[in-house]
């Protein structure tokens, strides 16, 4: 489990996030979500160790993550930041050789090469293996840095608006590899997400987040309401819910003001 505690984030003068205290349950999916500005990848990016808190602290298992070895919490927390860009011309299984550097430092063994070989045949890549990833389309180029990101063989990953500019397909597909890394493997992800649809559905737990604080957090069937995402985006909301899924409509909801 990871736990934030009294929280704040500030640059120069400005603060960007506010006594943020949260937990993000072992062996789930956790989603943050909320409007531009609300602080959700400042926070990710605090956890990933990426960036230092102004005041509060970062727990993994009750353990301070300044208490890690940079070395160590690389093979503890995989990080895969929005919009990743590599300047070199790397093929998918090249890239994703990059995940096992906290472990082989370059110098591949067995290992290695098995847990790469996993990762790609878990994202059904092993066809794209030897395609320069600026060939890709935009889906199939986040498939390749998400199947980086599993070789990593951490506990947890985090992963920063991971759909974006995501066709349907490619977004399911990734929903529903994060969803068999939970339920499969038992790693714990959290990731930043602006469709609430994904959230809502896929999420095990969702963490809401408004100018620098956390609104309200907890199981999808208890927090997602009508009134919580009406006062989170300031839209209003109209909740379908079938057998095994719900619908968030705020394109036409009925009886909203014209």
């Amino acid at each position: 489990m990871i736990s934030v505690r009294n929280l704040d984030k500030a640059y120069s003068s400005s603060l960007v996030l506010s006594d943020i205290s949260a937990t993000f349950p072992s062996r789930r999916l956790t989603s943050l979500i909320g409007p531009n500005g609300a602080g959700k990848s400042t926070l990710l990016m605090l956890i990933a160790r990426l960036h230092l808190p102004t005041r509060g602290e970062i727990l993994i298992e009750d353990k301070p993550i300044t208490d890690f070895r940079l070395s160590d919490y690389a093979q503890k927390i995989a990080t895969l930041r929005q919009s990743p860009i590599f300047n070199l011309r790397l093929t998918v299984e090249e890239l994703v050789a990059f995940g096992r550097f906290p472990y082989s430092k370059g110098a591949l063994n067995d290992k290695d090469r098995a847990q790469i070989e996993q990762a790609l045949e878990f994202l059904s890549l092993d066809r794209l293996r030897k395609s320069y990833i600026d060939e890709l389309s935009g889906g199939q180029r986040q498939l390749a840095f998400l199947a980086m990101t599993i070789a990593q063989e951490t506990d947890y990953l985090l992963l920063d608006e991971p759909l974006n500019n995501l066709d349907m397909k490619h977004a399911v597909q990734i929903m529903r590899a994060l969803r068999r890394l939970c339920d499969e493997q038992g790693r714990t992800a959290i990731m930043v997400v602006h469709d609430i649809n994904f959230a809502a559905n896929y999420s095990d737990h969702i963490v809401a987040m408004k100018h620098g604080s956390v609104r309200f957090s907890g199981p999808p069937s208890e927090v997602i309401t009508e009134k919580n995402l009406r006062d989170l985006y300031d839209l209003e909301f109209e909740i379908l819910k079938g057998e095994q899924s719900m619908l968030c409509n705020y394109f036409k909801p009925s009886g909203a003001i014209s």
